[in-house]
């Protein structure tokens, strides 16, 4: 497939898991360059553009923090020797574990505007810093990287759930006004198996969540980054040039364990 020939794509957390796999797929599908964000993983961020030059792309690094309006803009910057962007992929994010939703301790006020400002407001920083450049391209894509805890409210957290129905919700009120010159489309995922799980709370609890997954699923398989990155590879390129407004769940079936989910 080189339905990427000759794009300039932007992933934000792009240093490893889904933004690394979405920034090499649109590399080996003929992309002419990506602009792979990170915030402090600079091995791991050299590694994604390795992988992008091997891949066929010129790969440019862009080390920000997305919750900074400033950072946005400087990561922008990288992209306008190219003069456009024709795909940017909103892909950073966070959490803070408590699995325990009943427990309303385990998140503080700190936690909620932490989780909020990489994961809706960021978003929004980038895409405003960026619509100049996607503006200039010939129908720009921009992809949120939400999630299944967006819709169905389960998830790492209260505040990560919260955080990504409001993302959904944006997608929706952004897709009405930037039309036409740029469409914008959100990907929830179910499930995604990287050491994300392992690094937030210990590998036992990421084996019993990997497990629990594939026994839920109809499917019945944990997703890895790159199941994930063809899904959200589609909405940024021309195959996806009609839909915009969008929200797709990409979770092995995992939502039809939701009623009222099931009739959706």
């Amino acid at each position: 497939m080189r339905d990427f020939d000759g794009k300039i794509v932007l992933v934000t957390g792009a240093s490893t898991g889904l933004g690394a796999a979405m920034a090499v797929g649109a590399a080996a599908r003929g992309a002419k360059a990506v602009i792979i964000n990170y915030a402090k993983s600079q091995a791991e961020a050299e590694a994604t553009a390795e992988a992008v030059r091997a891949a066929g792309a010129e790969a440019v690094l862009a080390q920000g923090d997305v919750s900074d309006d400033a950072a946005c803009r400087a990561i922008v910057e990288k992209a306008k020797p190219f003069g456009r962007i024709d795909a940017l992929a909103n892909n950073a994010g966070v959490t803070k574990f408590a699995p325990a939703h009943g427990d309303l301790d385990a998140l503080q006020r700190e936690d909620f505007e932490r989780i909020f400002a990489i994961n809706v407001i960021a978003p929004f920083q980038m895409l405003r810093a960026a619509r100049p450049l996607l503006e200039a391209a010939d129908r720009a894509s921009v992809l949120m990287i939400s999630s299944i805890a967006g819709v169905t409210g389960i998830g790492s957290s209260v505040a990560y759930a919260s955080s990504k129905g409001a993302l959904n919700t944006m997608t929706l009120s952004l897709a009405r006004v930037l039309g036409p010159k740029i469409r914008i489309n959100a990907l929830c995922p179910g499930f995604i198996d990287t050491p994300w799980h392992e690094k937030g709370m210990g590998a036992a609890y990421a084996d019993r969540v990997r497990e629990g997954t594939i026994k839920m699923t109809p499917l019945q398989a944990a997703s890895t980054a790159e199941d994930i990155a063809d899904a959200g590879l589609f909405f940024l390129s021309d195959a996806s040039r009609h839909v915009t407004g969008e929200t797709l769940l990409v979770d092995a079936g995992l939502h039809l364990g939701f009623a009222s989910l099931s009739q959706r």
